[in-house]
């Protein structure tokens, strides 16, 4: 048995080797020698036995990469045994290779015609390979699953809390090839070094850990072709858009710190961490015109999944609700922040190069669809999150003091740091002008209600006292006014509606609970079908859910598959949440009820007064609307 000089070109039986790896193998025109061999003892197997093992020890060490078969001990024993644990394939204790003899077994009832895709090939090579991995890992040229670097990738991330101690659970829990790499560090890369050695597609589902293992031994085996782009799942995309976005970095121009500035509320004090993808629209040169192109814009915001009717402080201290990450269109995260919580949003450039950017996507792609974090208010909480996702995404911020268990604190770390450029906010005027901050809608709506009152003579002063009135009291003033008015009352008319909506959605989460322990078969319906909301959004809001095999990022066909799915899944939760918005209304006290059904008389008479208003003056269009002085 022979290898080439660098060691990347084993020879072996063709007629076994995978199409890819004789490819490789044909390719190779470097001088070889003599490939290290491994002891075997083969005092207790039969012949046929101990050539199958003979076999299987060559090439497997053909696989390795030179470095690695060049580093091993040429001392190292193989002893097949039969007195294994179940489920166990090997073990290593001390210079001797202990392996499961029924996969010697398995190898010699094997088809002629057997290649890597065969289970008993595939078995006894990993089983190796596994076990050698662990040898690797102890030598002083290992020492894998001691690296900070591979730790980050790997999953057990630091905490903030910690003094660069690592938290002990590795939450990247979903899409992985074989559970047991989450026992431990030494594990993960035992198992790893399996896939990157015998899986041709481990480049494209595991990217950076591939290529940190290929940095670290100087070579890889070949590898297959990608997907093209990064495949997120969007479910609250708009109807029009596919649920299934493939997100090509070369279209990033850049990522910014999204922060939403807090509120008298006290989970929203400090702000929300999220981060904001500035994509280019498909065509457009990657620059900084791609600012303009905000419906692709995205944003990657981690968020507390709550799967039940009602919110608990206790359990959000405790970490009983995932975290999880969501990519968001921006638009309706401008529209839920300063709309609806009239919180106003800056959004402030981070300094990173385009490869840097690169691999922080990469990284969040892998936390989209491996992680299954739990949200705990004080220590694992959005800015903890985004921190240790640029942490583990970008290894030039590793070495910056930058943990925060606070949004705003976050954000003044990365400013002092020079990573964030906060100098965009310095002229108010152009900062709204050009993106950089989105302004809560008070001021807005303030000057909405200023054109209605100057034209109506309304007695309130500000938008606040309007909002607060019932909604039948507003209704004699709307079909007053004129068309301009009209357009005015008609914007501050549906914020009073998100706004009662809201209030209605909180007392709900109250009323289920109480109403179903006392026993009320009338909140059966919407009981059932809140239940299957949450249920449909807890499935969607766990990517890995939809797929019911595969590893790491999704290839071509499970992302076709993926695609249906989701797009049947997300079409089910539209449906199930309009049957909800029609029975919950009547499980409402009186009246919460009132107040709905006369803002929607007010949205209709509105609706209506507009079209007469604009048929009566010849169909002009309607001037922008601005303030009046009083």
């Amino acid at each position: 048995m022979s290898r080439g000089a660098t060691g990347a070109c084993p020879t072996f039986r063709m007629r076994r080797a995978a199409p890819w790896l004789a490819a490789w193998l044909l390719a190779c025109t470097a001088s070889l020698h003599a490939a290290p061999r491994l002891q075997l003892h083969d005092g207790t197997l039969t012949p046929p036995q101990a050539a199958a093992a003979r076999e299987i020890l060559d090439e497997a060490m053909q696989r390795l990469p030179p470095t690695w078969a060049d580093a091993l001990d040429p001392r190292t024993v193989v002893e097949w045994r039969d007195d294994l644990p179940p489920d166990v394939h090997g073990r290593v204790r001390g210079d001797r290779l202990l392996l499961r003899r029924a996969l010697l077994d398995d190898w010699i009832a094997r088809p002629g015609d057997a290649g890597d895709d065969d289970p008993a090939t595939r078995a006894a090579l990993a089983a190796v390979i596994h076990e050698l991995a662990h040898v690797h890992d102890r030598s002083p040229h290992g020492r894998l699953s001691r690296d900070p670097r591979l730790l980050d990738l790997a999953g057990w991330q630091v905490g903030p809390l910690r003094f660069g101690l690592r938290l002990s659970r590795n939450a990247f829990v979903d899409r992985s090839p074989d559970r047991y790499e989450l026992e431990n560090p030494a594990e993960f890369v035992a198992v790893n070094l399996e896939h990157f050695l015998l899986d041709p597609d481990y480049a494209c589902r595991r990217p950076a850990l591939h290529r940190y293992f290929a940095a670290h031994f100087g070579s890889a085996p070949p590898q297959a072709d990608c997907a093209p782009g990064l495949p997120w799942l969007q479910p609250d995309a708009d109807a029009d858009q596919p649920p299934l976005l493939e997100l090509d970095p070369a279209r990033v121009y850049a990522v910014d710190y999204l922060f939403a500035e807090g509120n008298d509320r006290p989970m929203s004090r400090w702000g929300h961490a999220m981060l904001r993808l500035v994509v280019c629209a498909r065509g457009r040169p990657r620059g900084p015109d791609c600012r303009l192109d905000l419906a692709e814009h995205r944003v990657l915001s981690f968020r507390a999944f709550v799967d039940d009717v009602q919110v608990s402080s206790w359990r959000g201290l405790t970490g009983d609700y995932p975290s999880r990450l969501f990519v968001l269109p921006l638009r309706q995260v401008v529209d839920e922040y300063t709309k609806v919580e009239l919180r106003g949003l800056q959004s402030i450039p981070l300094r990173l190069s385009g490869d840097e950017i690169a691999r922080l996507l990469e990284r969040a792609a892998r936390v989209h669809w491996s992680y299954d974090g739990r949200y705990r208010f004080i220590t694992n909480n959005c800015a903890v999150e985004t921190w240790k996702l640029l942490h583990d995404g970008v290894p030039r911020l590793a070495g910056e003091r930058l943990s925060s268990i606070t949004p705003n604190g976050l954000l003044r770390k990365l400013a002092r740091a020079g990573i964030a450029d906060t100098a965009v906010l310095d002229d108010p005027a152009a900062a709204l002008r050009l993106g950089y901050r989105f302004a809560a809608a008070n001021a807005r709506y303030q000057a909405m209600f200023d054109v209605a009152r100057n034209a109506l003579g309304l007695p309130q002063r500000g938008v606040e006292d309007w909002l607060a009135l019932p909604p039948d009291r507003r209704a004699p003033w709307l079909e007053r006014a004129n068309l301009r008015a009209s357009a005015a009352l008609l914007l501050l008319e549906e914020a009073a509606q998100r706004r009662e909506e809201l209030l209605a959605r909180d007392e709900l989460k109250r009323l289920l609970p109480a109403r179903d322990a006392a026993g009320e078969a009338s909140t059966g319906e919407a009981r059932a079908h809140l239940r299957a909301v949450l249920e449909l959004e807890g499935l969607l809001s766990r990517p890995a859910a939809l797929l019911p095999s595969g590893y790491g990022l999704p290839q071509r066909a499970e992302r076709d598959a993926l695609a249906a799915e989701a797009l049947r899944q997300t079409g089910h939760l539209r449906e199930q949440d309009l049957r909800l918005r029609d029975v919950a209304r009547a499980l409402l006290p009186p009246q919460r009820q009132s107040r709905l059904a006369s803002i929607d008389d007010n949205l209709a008479l509105l609706g209506e007064r507009l079209r007469q208003l604009h048929r009566e003056s010849g169909g002009l269009e309607l001037q922008p609307l601005q303030p009046q002085p009083d």
